[in-house]
């Protein structure tokens, strides 16, 4: 398999624990990438590191809460020690509280405006400096179909979350000029932890029926390493993607 521009570059992965997170840590790491996982669960994230480490691939563990500024500042500078750069940020952590807005699960709206968006911009803040610094990097930002239509009634806070984080990255993209690469990501349905992050359980259980037709995590993970193959002059700036029966 080509390594076209993917090999050898750092790149650093929130919510790499489960779900997109660590199937694009492998599928980056079997093409030659370093790949930094990053996530709260650090259990999991060292059986993925001893896997990845067994099969002559580099990776290393992160403890990480995207939510804690310092601890994402925290994390890019520990890479940056380990690996002497940063190549790629890989925005990935995220919750989906589907609930209709009338039962006000305001401490779920909370949850995700902290994790989808402020956690976002937390990694964009602790990497830019570091992107600045070399003249060059990409940041790749995790949003959603719920990012281009509103998926409601109970998407409705998501959705606003994923709008959030594609009016940034293209804002971000305008602003980033030639220096760095930005890239929002856009998926359907995909296998992962996601879906069961409601607190309410009538909106989990519809949202786990609608995720029987999810397509694998490595969907996603292939979506990114096409964008980050790209020669260096090329910026992909969406890719969206959903199983072929997905209408929304």
């Amino acid at each position: 398999m080509t390594t076209d521009n993917i090999a050898g570059k750092v790149v650093l992965i929130t919510g790499g624990s489960s779900g997109l997170g660590e199937a694009t840590a492998r599928h980056l790491a079997a093409r030659g990438a370093k790949v930094a996982i990053a996530a709260r669960r650090r259990d999991r994230l060292d059986e993925i590191v001893s896997e990845l480490t067994a099969q002559g691939q580099t990776a290393r563990a992160y403890t990480l809460d995207v939510t804690k500024r310092s601890e994402v500042e925290e994390t890019v500078a520990a890479v940056v020690r380990d690996f002497d750069r940063l190549d790629v940020l890989v925005n990935n952590a995220g919750l989906m509280a589907i609930a209709p807005i009338q039962k006000l699960m305001v401490d779920e709206w909370d949850r995700m405006i902290d994790i989808n968006i402020k956690g976002v911009l937390y990694g964009i803040a602790a990497a830019l400096p570091v992107f600045e610094k070399q003249k060059s990097g990409h940041v790749i930002n995790l949003s959603s179909v719920a990012g281009l239509k509103v998926f409601a009634p109970g998407g409705t806070v998501y959705s606003g979350t994923k709008f959030a984080v594609r009016a940034i990255s293209e804002g971000l993209r305008q602003e980033a000029g030639n220096t760095f690469r930005v890239t929002s990501i856009e998926p359907g349905a995909v296998q992962s932890e996601l879906k069961s992050g409601s607190g309410d359980t009538d909106s989990r259980k519809t949202v786990e029926e609608f995720y029987k037709m999810a397509i694998p995590a490595d969907s996603v993970a292939r979506a990114i390493a096409f964008a980050i193959s790209q020669p260096d002059d090329v910026d992909i700036n969406e890719i969206v993607l959903r199983p072929t029966r997905q209408e929304f």
